[in-house]
Parts: structure tokens; C-alpha cells; sequence
């Protein structure tokens, strides 16, 4: 009994500041600046704070690091090595300032109305819409998957009570203070994080004697379905080095075009921010990223695959954590709630910002005003957050298989259609809105067939993760193509889009009596 009270404590105390930011930040959410953007001022910590919580969830810690870890043992290490590396460092390096300061000079507050504004096309705008609203939903759901196992074995309480108090509390707080509150209970949750992932790993290698133990235990470890090889859980690559690489290049370099992740460029504070957020990123990416995959290449040592088959992968960490004292499973619970809660807080305010300046402002109600922009945008964040409850419960509660296939193409569909044009249209001067659009088209239709015919596709390439990366790696290709092949946009619109970068500074400058002849 005393062990539950604590669990409930911890979650009394953690869900209580959370509401108390949120209510602490509603003098920032008065206009759509300041509700979707923070007023473009948020400091160089809570960005990268915010970039990092939004970045990896429930989904990383119980579902990608059981699964990969599984499959490739300590070398799935090497996810989360990428996601700092290329998700995060090249991801500030490369985008970070050229965003902010071409997304200000365009006046855009969302990933659509860069399109529109960029290449001169309400089209572009409504299509790219259309295609985070249809892909976000589902992803949206995905959330909500690892939290069932934890909170099943540390408080016995039903998936259902545990799914809609996680999404009241948090539609309580975006709502109430738009993107500072998420940003600064980013920042809290990710402090979590990081404290909760080191004392986990350092609790569970030490069930097992200690890091070198219990590495050479997984050294011992046979699975003659996944490879003959001795030692192959234990070493540099693992048992299947491709299949690694796709999903490194998945989930790194797919933030580059995941529109919840760049819209945290458009709100920091100024550009010098830009070099301290992504150190800070990079670092927080190494700890928490790195450690979910370390954490996850010891599974084997836990389970068998036996259990595996019979429970699927999203097991084998809750089966991990069995051991532990209350107190760590309660970090643990909190540790995935403050990833859940920070990414969900991310993409409602991402899908209901859409949806409002987007679509409903230009389509359905050209003249509304602020105002009812504001309240647009907060209720749609309670029918998107409600819609992502329904399908996370039917998942949970039934044989349907139709809505985990789509959660896992999300990813894959929503960076192999932006990453490249946004990409290109930050740096280079010939990209074509037909070469864009060819991009978007050809990524929705290759992940969408990945569901329905997946079976067609060649064997690398029926894995989701695998075809998310091949439309990465093809839009990076096809938009340079398309865009030599196809009529150059109009010069004086590309001038003044790209002016924000050649600026002429004029600086007074004396002569020193020394340098007269």
C-alpha cells in the first residue's frame, strides 16, 4: 500500500506543475503570435529543451528501443548516436537559422504557409495540410501505445483511465498557454527524462552484475532465426547492418521534414540562440536517445522469444523494469509520461495551428479575426486530442490492424514528403513548386501502398521503416531533378524571398590620421 502511495504522489506532484505552467503562461496565448510562436522569444534552452522532448516519446523508449534492441542488440546504440548526430546536430546546424530568419521575412507560422509563401501557392499550402493533418492523427494515437504495459504493471490501473487523464491534462495546459507552456513544461519533462533514463540503466545493468557482465552475457545469447553468427548481439554493427542503417536514417533525418519539429526554429528567441540550442539539443539526443537504444540492446537478457512472439515487442522493456524498486518504477512511469505528454502537447498544437491558418482562415472563414483564430485552435486541440484517444482505445481493445499499420507509415510519409522541398527551398534559388508537389505525391502514395500492397514492394523495402527512408533519400533527389526539368520560378518573387539572407549592413568607418599619404 505505501509503495502505491508513493507511485500516486510522484504523479499528483508531476501532473500538478505541469497545470500550473500552463496556467502561469495564458498571458502569453492571447494572439495567434504568441499562442502558435511563444512571440517568436523563447531562449535557446527551452527550444532545444522542446526540440528534443517532441522529438522522442513512449514510442522510442517502449516501442523502438524493445524492438531494435531485440533485432540488433548494443548496436542499436547506434540509433540513437544518429538521432543526436544527424537528427540533431546538422538538424540545427542546417536548418536552424536559415528557418528562423526566412520563416520571419515570410511572415509563416506553420510548415503550409511557408509552401504557400515560398512558392507562391495557395495550392502547395492546402496540400500539405491535407497531408500533416491525415498523418498526424494517427501518429498522435501512437503515443499513447507504451504507456498501456507500464502503467499496467505499476499501478494496475486500466489503459483507458490512464490514456484519457494523460490527454485531459495536457489538452489542459496547451490550451490554456499555447507554446510557451508546452515549451516550459518541455523543459521540465526533459529534466525527467534525462535523470529518469540514468537511473534506469544504471538499475538494470546492475541486475545483472554490472555493465560488463551483463554484456557478456548478451554475447552468450543464440538466436539461430536472426543469425549463426557468436557474439552478434554484443558487436559493433549486430546481426543485420542495412536494416540498422534504415532505421537510423529514419529517425534522425526524418526531423529534418516532420513539421512539429521545424516550427520549433520558427519561435526561438534570435539567431545567436540558434548555436547554444543545438549544442544543448545535440547533448540532450546523446542522453536520452542513446540511452533508450543502450537501454533496449539488453532485452535478450529479459526475455525470450517465446514471450516476444507471444507479447510482441512493446514487452520487453516493461518486462526489464519488473525488477525494480517502486520508487525507479515510478521515475520510469514519469519518464514516459513526460515524453508522451511533451510530444503529444507538440503535435496537437502543430495539427490545430494547421488546420486553423491554413485551411479553415483562407477556405471557410477569410475575414476571422485573431480572436476566433485563437479559440479556433484551441478547440480543434480538444477534437484532435479527443480523436486520438477513439483510435488509441479501438486499437487497444480490438483486432484492428488497419490503424498501428498507418501510426507506423506517419513518420515515414510526412518527411518523405517535406524534408526535401524544405530543404531546398530554404538554400536553393531553382526549386520549383512542381518539383515539390512531385515530392509530396510520390511519398503519401509510396507509404500508403506500403499498407495495402506492402507485399509487392521488394523485401528491403516492406518494412515501413525502410520505405519511410527510401522516400527521404528520393525526395532528396527527385525535387532537384523535377526542378531542372521543369519551368524556373519567377525571378523577382525567388529575389525578394531570398533577400532576407543579403542584406547590405552599412557601418561608418574613420580614417586614422596614420593612414593618409
Amino acid at each position: 500500500m505505501s509503495d502505491l502511495i508513493i507511485k500516486l504522489a510522484m504523479l499528483v506532484v508531476f501532473f500538478g506543475i505541469m497545470i500550473a505552467i500552463g496556467l502561469s503562461c495564458r498571458h502569453h496565448a492571447n494572439n495567434v503570435a504568441g499562442f502558435v510562436l511563444g512571440g517568436r522569444s523563447v531562449g535557446p534552452w527551452l527550444t532545444a529543451f522542446a526540440y528534443g522532448t517532441s522529438y522522442f516519446s513512449a514510442v522510442v523508449f517502449v516501442g523502438y528501443a524493445g524492438q531494435f534492441g531485440w533485432k540488433y542488440g548494443i548496436a542499436a546504440t547506434w540509433a540513437g548516436i544518429g538521432n543526436a548526430i544527424l537528427g540533431s546536430l546538422l538538424a540545427w546546424a542546417v536548418l536552424g537559422r536559415r528557418t528562423r530568419v526566412m520563416t520571419q521575412h515570410l511572415n509563416s507560422a506553420t510548415m503550409p504557409q511557408f509552401f504557400e509563401a515560398r512558392f507562391a501557392s495557395r495550392g502547395m499550402k492546402l496540400a500539405a495540410s491535407a497531408i500533416i493533418f491525415v498523418f498526424l492523427i494517427p501518429y498522435t494515437a501512437s503515443l499513447y501505445n507504451g504507456l498501456s504495459r507500464l502503467f499496467g504493471m505499476a499501478f494496475h490501473i486500466d489503459y483507458a483511465v490512464c490514456v484519457i487523464v494523460m490527454a485531459v491534462l495536457t489538452g489542459v495546459y496547451v490550451i490554456a498557454g499555447g507554446y510557451m507552456a508546452t515549451a516550459i513544461n518541455d523543459f521540465v519533462q526533459g529534466i525527467v527524462m534525462i535523470v529518469g533514463i540514468c537511473a534506469v540503466i544504471g538499475a538494470v545493468l546492475n541486475s545483472q552484475g554490472g555493465f560488463l557482465a551483463a554484456l557478456d552475457g548478451l554475447a552468450k545469447v543464440s538466436d539461430p532465426a536472426t543469425s549463426t553468427t557468436p557474439g552478434v548481439f554484443a558487436s559493433f554493427f549486430g546481426p543485420d547492418p542495412v536494416g540498422l542503417l534504415g532505421v537510423v536514417l529514419l529517425t534522425s533525418l526524418g526531423t529534418w521534414g516532420l513539421p512539429q519539429m521545424v516550427q520549433k526554429f520558427y519561435a526561438i528567441r534570435s539567431e545567436k540562440a540558434i548555436d547554444k540550442g543545438m549544442i544543448i539539443s545535440t547533448l540532450f539526443a546523446f542522453i536520452v536517445a542513446g540511452g533508450c537504444y543502450f537501454l533496449g540492446g539488453f532485452g535478450r537478457l529479459f526475455s525470450t522469444p517465446e514471450l516476444v512472439a507471444a507479447n510482441g515487442y512493446d514487452s520487453i522493456i516493461p518486462t526489464m523494469l519488473e525488477g525494480l524498486s517502486s520508487f525507479l518504477i515510478a521515475v520510469v512511469v514519469i519518464l514516459v509520461l513526460s515524453a508522451s505528454m511533451s510530444t503529444l502537447s507538440s503535435l496537437v498544437l502543430a495539427s490545430s495551428s494547421t488546420l486553423t491558418l491554413d485551411f479553415i482562415k483562407d477556405t471557410l472563414a477569410k475575414d476571422m479575426k485573431e480572436k476566433q483564430q485563437v479559440l479556433t485552435m484551441r478547440l480543434l486541440i480538444v477534437v484532435f486530442i479527443a480523436i486520438s484517444v477513439v483510435l488509441a482505445l479501438v486499437q487497444y481493445s480490438s483486432s484492428v490492424t488497419f490503424i498501428a499499420q498507418l501510426m507506423g507509415v506517419s513518420w515515414g510519409a510526412l518527411a518523405g514528403a517535406f524534408l526535401a522541398p524544405f530543404l531546398y527551398g530554404l538554400y536553393w534559388k531553382r526549386t520549383t513548386k512542381a518539383a515539390c508537389v512531385v515530392c509530396f505525391v510520390f511519398s503519401t502514395v509510396v507509404m500508403l501502398a506500403n499498407i495495402f500492397v506492402g507485399s509487392a514492394f521488394p523485401a528491403i523495402l516492406q518494412s515501413p521503416i525502410n520505405a519511410g527512408a527510401f522516400c527521404m533519400l528520393a525526395g532528396l533527389v527527385i525535387v532537384p531533378v523535377v526542378s531542372l526539368l521543369t519551368r524556373p520560378p519567377e525571378t523577382a518573387h525567388v529575389e525578394q524571398v531570398f533577400s532576407c539572407y543579403e542584406r547590405t549592413v552599412v557601418v561608418k568607418v574613420k580614417e586614422s590620421i596614420g593612414d593618409q599619404t
